[in-house]
């Protein structure tokens, strides 16, 4: 699938880098754990690691990925390496795609899974 403000989606690779297994575990515990419409997590260019949920009140939606976004920025984080996003969507959204190049510029693969971790697709900022 072909994602608007980013690269095309390509399959996941079959065996993700021991980092990005990480991030899916990150992102599937925080999901979980909140019951969370998805869960997420960004690795930042010193290699830190940020984990998150979805953020739905009534006076304030925020995605997951915009939560790790936003957690990066405020902990000091001057790009990203990787991102993991589990959803239900057959994509990640030009918005997040959006905030995570605001970040890290272009190129930062991202990898888009289903609730139990398993990677659908990979797309780049």
């Amino acid at each position: 699938m072909s994602t608007p403000e980013g690269s095309p989606e390509t399959p996941a690779p079959a065996e993700p880098a021991a980092e990005d297994k990480k991030l899916v575990t990150l992102a599937r515990s925080t999901r979980a754990r909140t019951r969370a419409a998805e869960g997420a997590a960004v690795r930042d260019a010193d290699g830190r690691t940020y984990a998150a949920a979805t953020v739905d009140l009534p006076s304030l939606q925020v995605s997951a990925l915009g939560v790790c976004v936003a957690m990066a920025v405020a902990s000091g984080a001057t790009g990203l390496e990787a991102a993991v996003v589990l959803t239900d969507a057959d994509a990640v959204t030009p918005s997040d795609l959006e905030a995570l190049r605001d970040l890290a510029g272009s190129g930062v693969p991202v990898h888009r899974g289903d609730a139990k971790g398993a990677l659908q697709g990979t797309a780049t900022t």
